[in-house]
This record gives C-alpha cells, structure tokens and sequence, in this order.
C-alpha cells in the first residue's frame, strides 16, 4: 500500500519547489553545505512563528554560562513567563542533525511554549560536530545545563524532582541520551519528551517506498553521524548516550513520550525505542502522525497536523 503525504504538507512542499526550484542534494559527507542548508532551513522556519520577543510579550529570557563535562563554556536561555508559578521545568535540546542549529534560531519555537504552558524551559546551545565537539561532547553539553538547572533550582523556583528534557530530531536523541546519563548517574528526571529524534547511527539503508518523501535523507543522516561520531561510526564504539538505540537496557530510564511522522527515516527507530520503553513498563506515550515528514510541525505550523501535536505536546508539558 503506498504512503499518502498529508495535504496541507503536500500544498507548501509543492510552494516551496515553485519559488526555490529543484537544487542538488549535498554530497554525502559535506557537513558545511549540510550546515548552511540547515541553517537557511531552519531560519525559514522561525519566520512562520511570530517573532521574538515581541510576538511573545509574557515571555522573558536571560542568558547564562555553563561548565561542559570537558571545561568547555556552554550558552544556555532560560525562558519564563512573568506570572510563571513555581514548580517544573524543561530543558531542550534544538534540532540539526548534529551539525546545525542554536538556540537563537529556536528562540521563538522555545518561547512558544513557554507562553503556552507558563512551563520555564532551559534552551541548550551544545556544540555542533564537527568541527566544535564530537562523540560524547553535544550530550555531555545538554547533560550540564540539566545539572546547572537543578543547582540553580531555588533562584529559580524549580522543584529539581519536576524537570523534564525534550528536544527535536538531533535535539531529540540528545534528549534521549541525557536520560541515559542521568539515570546511570543518579539524576532525578521527571520525563523525556523525543520529538521524531534522531536515535540510531545504524539507520541508513534508504527505503523505496519512503524515499519520495524524506526531507531528512538517508545521505544526510550518514553526514550527520559521521561527523559526531568520526572513526567510532559503524563499529561497536558508539557510546549508547550518543546513539540511543544501541543503549543495552531500558530500565530505570524516565517516563517517555515519544512523536514521529510516518514519512520520516526516523519512523522505526523511535516506535522501536518506544516499544522498548513500554517493554520494561516504563510510562511511554508514542505519536506516530500519519502522512506526517521530519520536521512537519515546523514546515506547516498552522495545519491541523501540526496543532494536534502541538496540543499533545503542551499537555503533555503542563502534567511535569
């Protein structure tokens, strides 16, 4: 049975190959052209949010500094709404495929749901691979602003036991790695919330019936891997903090819930990591959104598709 792309996915797919026409995909292994269509990508994307901060006018944001498990120095965001209660928080993890992506570029995703939920979130902008940081570098930078954020906890009127982590596609498997890490290294985490994240090196035999579809291809996830994981890629030396899906035990790790697209390459990755969760009774929600591509939330963030998910998403972010 073929697969049916969304139509209001399909309506500004075909828009944008109108006003941009066809261009080549990048070679495999050309993380720099990889990084700048990302970045253009990416910055394409904010524009169809309203800006910030003036499109977020309860919204307030301050930067700070935080000590990576290497010394290196990390630019974290914190997000708040001015009348936010006391209690949970989040700390996310932006998307790129390891390669691409900050937390400016995110700033009004972010903000988003902040002023959604009044929920405060923690936007982590982790060394990209690889010319900043490769293997365990980007997770051990998102694992520092978790412990940063329960340190800080009583300025910042964060109840330590109700922080959650969450982030999209590379975001996403960060998050997924954080969780790792901090079970393994007894850190109290409420949730882990992996939106179509990226999870598996292993994942790059290209699929027929998906490929007229992908928006992440399985090229560019190669480009990706490769560069986080340099000469540890396809051995048996991927850290599971790094590639989740190779992590040997599920137990013990924070409740889950997990959102994927049907035409995305991450598709079985994260139900099979959802499924594993479930397996070992862990409280896992999976979201696998028909006709839905990588990213779709973002590339039509008013289409039924993507305000069913972000209802989910915001539930899900007001129960911590």
């Amino acid at each position: 049975m073929a697969f049916t792309l969304d139509p209001e996915l399909a309506a500004v797919l075909q828009a944008l190959a109108e006003q941009s026409g066809p261009a080549p995909p990048p070679e495999r292994d050309d993380w720099r052209t990889l990084r700048a269509r990302g970045t253009a990508s990416m910055r394409w994307m904010a524009s169809l949010l309203p800006a910030y901060p003036s499109g977020y006018p309860l919204v307030k944001a301050s930067s700070h500094k935080v000590r990576s498990a290497d010394g290196a120095e990390i630019l974290v965001r914190w997000y708040e709404k001015a009348d936010s209660a006391p209690g949970s928080a989040v700390v996310y993890a932006h998307g790129g495929g390891m390669i691409s992506g900050s937390v400016d570029l995110y700033d009004s995703v972010v903000a988003g749901y902040v002023q959604a939920t009044g929920v405060p979130f923690l936007s982590v902008d982790y060394r990209l691979a690889p010319d900043a940081a490769t293997g365990t570098g980007p997770v051990e930078d998102v694992f520092a602003a978790l412990i940063w954020l329960g340190e800080q906890a009583p300025e910042l009127r964060v109840d330590p036991r109700r922080i959650a982590v969450m982030g999209d596609s590379a975001g996403g498997g960060l998050a997924a790695g954080v969780a790792i890490l901090a079970r393994d290294r007894g850190v109290p985490l409420a949730r882990q919330a992996l939106l179509y994240p990226m999870l598996d090196d292993r994942t790059l035999t290209p699929d027929p019936r998906l490929a007229p579809y992908v928006a992440w291809t399985w090229d560019d996830n190669w480009t990706g891997w490769h560069a986080l994981l340099g000469a540890a890629f396809g051995t048996d030396d991927v850290p599971p903090q790094v590639a989740p899906a190779r992590v040997a035990t599920v137990e013990g790790l924070a409740p889950a819930y997990v959102e994927v697209g049907e035409l995305d390459i991450f598709r079985a990755e994260a139900v099979t990591y959802a499924q594993r969760l479930a397996d070992a009774d862990i409280p896992t929600e999976l979201h696998l959104h028909s006709g839905a591509i990588h990213e779709y939330d973002r590339l039509a963030p008013a289409s039924r598709l993507a305000r069913r998910a972000m209802e989910d998403r915001r539930r899900v972010i007001s129960s911590l």
